[in-house]
């Protein structure tokens, strides 16, 4: 077999998510690893320790034997003083570490001589680091949860209802930061019924919130709030003016307000301030995702649910462990991904290749030696923009270069088209006249007709399709039904008879199709 990898229980007050799960752990095995689990650390996660040795992996009883013999130590929080003294000299360490927040532990480390990958600092830019993305797992479960703590904490239910005992209004859900766990938010307040606003001081994500059944409120400051890398940036003085203006405005009519603004290695921006607290109705539930970094709420108590000015404001810390079997399964399959990355022969070795971005950005210490913060990523450059077409200049004379047709020009085109019509009424016999006739005012008829469809329901190149569908039945039909007073003379013979049935056929199956295509394309967009 290949390398140890140790799953330690963890010990962080309130944390019960493992940093494996047993259908990950068969999947490690493949790879060429040995995996050993702490007797319970997948307890509180609803996973027994027989549920790991049935997947083959080793159950040791104390955490000491998993960081003294563990090659790689796979682990969720940070860990403690008394944990990096364990670990195995040279040993590697993969999980959150956080290093900007934790200096001592980073130093530590390194007196170990660790190779440590944090996931919190996986290059979210790059496409292929998705899969390894634990921040945006762990925050799309936080989301949803938050909500679920906000109808928890929430004395009415989030939709409206009309019943025989009453009128029930829906909830107002108002969520600050649409980032992951804000679109998880908006997504799951207005599947429950709830009317949903959201906010961003990055506006490329409101046709997101749109998307996910929210309105996006704009703050009345145009200012650019892309931060790179996913997260937004500190706003000027003017902007966070106008931004607590529309939040107070907000605050005032919103039943639950879910705040998840927060800027990497900064404490988290106070957007909701106490005077806005005392301006909610009585019974309103403010929940605070950015408790741990100090609050967006200015009453915030973290770790706490405390009522402030008749308003229950959720300030839990824990909220992905809340949903611990989700949290570890999902976070379990991102440190496999990072395995895979680092072991692509499969045979139980992994190879910390520093030329690789995705690997570079998450190697915090490397053999000891202190890596971070990685080198600013060489990105492609976007695609330059296409140079405007030049204007070409205009011409003297004629009707060339764009000019308008002068007076002359088009009178002369009108006598010559004049002359034309002469010359046919004059020397073309009576019949070709009247075929003429009919023909010039069919195609003047038709294209009025054809390209003044409104497109309703479909697209409007099918609403055309369809309008000429429509003509041409009408003359199959014509052709199929003799005229009423007519006799068998006026009979169409078999040949135009037999067109028009198949022109009919296909007009029909081009019509119904087009209603049957449109039909599934709008139900793709009902709940």
């Amino acid at each position: 077999m290949g390398l140890l990898i140790g799953v330690p229980k963890e010990t962080a007050a309130g944390e019960k998510r493992v940093a494996t799960v047993p259908d990950v752990v068969e999947k490690l095995v493949k790879l060429g690893f040995s995996v050993a689990v702490e007797s319970g650390a997948g307890d509180a996660a609803n996973f027994a320790d027989d549920t790991y040795r049935a997947a083959g992996a080793a159950v040791v009883p104390t955490a000491a034997e998993i960081w003294g013999r563990s090659d790689i130590v796979f682990k969720v929080r940070p860990p403690s003083a008394d944990e990096v003294a364990l670990l195995r000299e040279g040993g590697t360490l993969i999980g959150f570490v956080w290093p900007a927040q934790n200096p001592e532990l980073m130093q530590q480390l390194a007196a170990r001589k660790a190779t440590v990958l944090a996931i919190d600092c996986l290059p979210r830019q790059l496409s292929r680091a998705q899969k390894m993305d634990a921040l945006t797992s762990m925050a799309g479960i936080s989301g949803y949860r938050a909500v679920i703590e906000a109808a928890n904490a929430f004395g009415r239910f989030f939709n409206g209802q009309v019943t025989a005992a009453g009128k029930i209004p829906p909830a107002k859900v108002f969520i600050a930061g649409a980032g992951v766990a804000g679109l998880a938010a908006i997504g799951t307040a207005a599947n429950l019924g709830a009317i949903v606003r959201a906010n961003d001081t990055r506006a490329e994500v409101a046709d997101q919130v749109v998307s996910l059944g929210g309105e996006f409120v704009k703050v009345d400051f145009e200012e650019e709030g892309s931060g790179g890398g996913g997260y937004a940036k500190v706003m000027s003085e003017g902007f966070q003016q106008a931004q607590r203006e529309m939040y107070a405005k907000q605050a005032r009519e919103a039943d639950i307000i879910i705040t998840t603004a927060l800027i990497p290695g900064k404490p988290a921006p106070r957007l909701i301030t106490a005077e806005m607290v005392k301006s909610m109705k009585p019974g309103s539930v403010i929940v605070d995702m950015a408790a741990e970094q100090g609050g967006n709420c200015e009453l915030t108590v973290p770790g706490e649910a405390v009522v402030r000015h008749g308003v229950t404001i959720v300030g839990f810390t824990d909220l992905v462990s809340r949903l611990a079997k989700q949290s570890s399964t999902l976070y379990s399959n991102n440190l496999l991904r990072l395995t895979e990355e680092l072991c692509k022969t499969k045979d139980g070795v992994i190879d910390v290749n520093m030329d690789d971005d995705a690997i570079r950005g998450l190697t915090v210490i490397k053999d000891g030696s202190v890596t971070w913060p990685a080198p600013p990523l060489k990105l492609p450059a976007p695609p330059p923009k296409p140079a405007a077409a030049p204007v070409a200049a205009p011409k003297g004379h004629g009707h060339g270069g764009g000019e308008p047709m002068s007076a002359k020009g088009l009178a002369t085109v009108f006598g010559l088209g004049a002359l034309a019509f002469l010359g046919v009424g004059l020397y073309a016999p009576a019949s070709f006249l009247s075929h003429f006739t009919v023909f010039v005012l069919a195609c003047f008829i038709g294209y009025m007709v054809v390209w003044n469809v409104t497109p309703s329901l479909h697209t409007p190149l099918m609403s055309v399709t369809n309008a000429i569908s429509s003509i041409i039945a009408i003359g199959a039909l014509i052709q199929i039904a003799p005229p009423l007073a007519g006799g068998v003379a006026d009979r169409p013979n078999a040949l135009i008879l037999g067109l028009a049935v198949f022109a009919l056929a296909l007009t029909a199956v081009n019509m119904f199709g087009g209603f049957a295509v449109t039909r599934r394309m709008l139900a793709m967009f009902r709940k």
